[in-house]
């Protein structure tokens, strides 16, 4: 495997990032997940401009787009794969230990790994801990994830007992659904598609976007319980698409999976993505 760090293709065993990196150190980076298809990656445009977005919410130099979109093509070039998880790390750089920021310039790493197609249908859990809306990262993708990843390992302890948990949803500190662990969540009531709006704390999902601009769902501020109450549900990632959610905390949901609306979205994402590799 070759990754890209810092202006250079390197073999995946000598692409070294310094112990005193503040990414590694405090968590100060922001990255994006971006999935390539046959050597092409989706949406790139919206990605890029989102990594830049994250940098500013944390005070980060912005990235370079073209340099990102070099680092990428030849990632994608040398590493040739039908389905891949490309990653692009942006960090603040070798640092002094703490907080302050170093004058090293920030790291730059993209990276791929294979991936196959996820099911069509997962199982959720719901978790006791909450988004923070009003948190000084709250929508940023950033490198700390630590409550993320704890949230994750819930979900699949759970799928030991209950098989085909992939995901944990959070609420926010006012009891409103806010997303998963990696993923943005919708809902159907009454016949119609809502999903969390952004002041929920949720992050602004490049596939989310998409499906609320292709399937015409309404951002509405929902109560945790809309879990409960839904007709059909389902997540939003760029490695999912659009993936139904067959079951939460071992409830099964009122429809067969997927619902109707869940199968419209499913079907008019595939086709406009596949009309568009950067819409």
């Amino acid at each position: 495997m070759r990754i890209w760090l810092d202006g250079a293709l390197r073999n995946a065993d000598s692409a070294q990032v310094s112990v005193f990196d503040h990414g590694l150190t405090v968590g100060d980076g922001v990255f994006e997940t971006v999935k390539a298809e046959r050597g092409t990656a989706f949406a790139l445009t919206r990605h890029v401009d989102r990594l830049t977005r994250s940098a500013r919410g944390l005070g980060l130099a912005d990235p370079d787009p073209d340099e990102v979109r070099r680092a990428c093509a030849a990632v994608l070039e040398a590493n040739p794969l039908p389905l891949a998880r490309m990653r692009i790390t942006y960090t603040g750089g070798v640092s002094p230990l703490g907080s302050d920021r170093g004058d090293a310039g920030p790291t730059l790493v993209v990276a791929l790994a294979e991936e196959v197609r996820r099911p069509d249908t997962t199982a959720v859990i719901t978790v006791p801990w909450v988004r923070n809306e009003r948190s000084a990262v709250a929508g940023l993708k950033t490198t700390s994830y630590a409550e993320n990843v704890v949230a994750l390992a819930a979900a699949h302890r759970a799928a030991a007992h209950r098989a085909g948990a992939s995901e944990a949803l959070f609420a926010n500190t006012v009891g409103r659904l806010c997303e998963g662990t990696g993923s943005n969540v919708f809902v159907v009531l009454d016949g119609e598609l809502h999903t969390p709006p952004l002041a929920s704390g949720c992050l602004a999902g490049i596939t989310r976007a998409l499906v609320v601009e292709w399937a015409g769902a309404k951002e509405t501020d929902l109560p945790f319980e809309a879990l409960e109450q839904a007709e059909e549900i389902f997540l939003t990632s760029s490695l999912r698409d659009v993936q139904a959610v067959h079951r939460v905390d071992g409830r099964g949901t009122a429809h067969a999976v997927p619902g109707p609306v869940t199968a419209e979205a499913m079907r008019t994402f595939e086709a406009r993505a596949g009309a568009d590799i950067d819409p």
